[in-house]
């Protein structure tokens, strides 16, 4: 199946740390720069689909060398794991602190 994505970029209130998270700006505002945790809304990026509406904690880091960090998040909810590109405002002592460690 072909992934899609509708770009959004919106701001919102963190459901986790309860800061205002300004709009990206120049692509789509997935997670809390502040925190680092998303909400489980989309089945393919962008399409507000997904039923769960869980809490994505961030347990993981990757690098990559084309994309950067790629921030990975589990949900509390229903266990499913998403990843996504960490943004340029992003928290980075948090970006080193998941990337000491692994949890799953």
């Amino acid at each position: 199946m072909e992934s899609r994505f509708t770009e959004i970029d919106e701001e919102f209130i963190c459901e986790n740390c309860g800061k205002k998270v300004p709009k990206l700006g120049y692509s789509c505002r997935n997670h809390c720069p502040f925190c680092l945790h998303s909400k489980h809304v989309d089945v393919n990026p962008g399409d507000r689909q997904e039923e769960c509406h869980g809490d994505l904690e961030p347990i993981d880091i990757e690098i990559s060398g084309k994309k950067g960090y790629i921030i990975i998040f589990k949900c509390r909810k229903c266990g499913a794991i998403r990843k996504n590109k960490a943004a340029k405002d992003d928290n980075m002592d948090l970006i080193i602190q998941l990337s000491a460690k692994k949890q799953y």
